[in-house]
């Protein structure tokens, strides 16, 4: 069995994984939190230096206490890195450890797209075959589909992402980060009345910063009324998410949804994604919420795709790319998969 290492670090979360074809080894992780306000890059990617050797050690070792088979170095056919895209400091750091660590081993390097390990990891872990793909975080909102050897992006945010706004309403409210959960459980247990909140959908694009405005407003307006302001926040931000979702199926005549990244936890979006599934008589799928967050398991298994196809990168290659984008990507491993299936997805 091909093992890869994969190192995840483009924000909060540093993790370090080993995977081979059939499951995840092992994999293990530290989180940087910020003292207050969001995610301090600096910050964050000296939380990320000072716990790699750790990180990495607990990984090597519980692979070697989970694999029957016994397990060693020289069992690690490549290291995978996120090469983008992300916070430059963070990237920077864990970068420089794979490349130390490649050229310690003597093995490949695979620069790997972030956005596309989310969905590849998703695939994977849910079977889905060829899905319109949602991927919701702090910084990315995007929805996707592949077709002719890319993942296209189909719809985006305008300014943004979904996390990011979430994020800064529960900061004005006073919520520690991450605030998304917090807002979340407030519209759950509390939240009953619709607030008016600007809903904002350009084709297939979509625009968050004015919602935030708008709610930060009414909070202003009606500071009594927390926790119906977050539920109507959700509840715009979620149908937004939901109409291009859907409108990007009816376009492209796909019956899969795949919603991934780390605001893919929300269960009031998995839940309008799955009520518009089942009214289209389409499939609905998440994958479990570990490999919703950012995690090394998801690099690790880009990682394994593309080795298997000769995308490793030299040393000179592996420079980060803080803007790397998915569609920037030539997506050689799902070509090769479907013509081996004899069904290529090539149109």
């Amino acid at each position: 069995m091909t093992i890869i290492l994969g190192f995840e670090g483009t924000a909060w979360n540093l993790s370090v994984a080993l995977v081979n074809e059939e499951r995840v080894l092992y994999e293990a992780e530290s989180t940087y939190e910020p003292k207050y306000g969001g995610i301090h890059p600096r910050e964050a990617a000296h939380h990320h230096a000072a716990e790699l050797k750790n990180v990495v050690l607990r990984a090597l070792r519980g692979a070697k206490e989970e694999e029957k088979e016994g397990f060693s170095l020289d069992r690690i056919a490549a290291i995978s890195f996120s090469q983008g895209p992300g916070m430059g400091p963070c990237l920077r750091t864990v970068a420089t450890a794979a490349r130390a660590l490649a050229i310690t081993l003597k093995i490949p390097l695979i620069g790997v797209n972030h956005c596309i390990a989310h969905i590849e990891i998703g695939r994977w872990r849910c079977g889905a075959k060829d899905p319109v793909v949602l991927y919701v975080s702090g910084a990315n909102s995007q929805v996707l589909a592949y077709r002719s050897g890319r993942y296209r992006v189909l719809g985006e945010t305008l300014d943004i992402g979904i996390g990011n706004a979430l994020d800064k309403f529960a900061r004005y409210l006073g919520l520690s980060h991450p605030g998304g959960p917090k807002i979340e459980e407030l519209a759950k247990s509390r939240g009953t009345n619709y607030r008016y909140m600007p809903y904002i959908v350009k084709g297939m694009d979509f625009s968050f910063s004015g919602l935030t405005t708008a709610a930060k407003d009414a909070i202003g307006r009606h500071p009594d009324a927390k926790a119906d302001i977050c539920y109507s926040f959700q509840e715009t931000a979620f149908a937004m998410l939901t109409e291009v979702t859907e409108r990007a199926m009816a376009h492209c005549g796909k019956d899969e949804i795949l919603l991934v990244g780390g605001v893919g936890a929300n269960r009031r979006l998995q839940q309008m994604l799955r009520t518009m599934s089942e009214d289209r008589g389409a499939r609905f799928n998440v994958p479990e919420k570990r490999y919703l967050k950012d995690n090394g398991s998801m690099i690790a298994y880009l990682g394994l795709l593309m080795l298997k196809t000769g995308a490793t990168i030299s040393i000179e290659e592996s420079q980060i790319k803080p803007n790397y984008r998915p569609d920037d990507v030539p997506v050689t491993w799902r070509g090769e998969i479907e013509k081996k299936r004899g069904n290529s997805e090539e149109r």
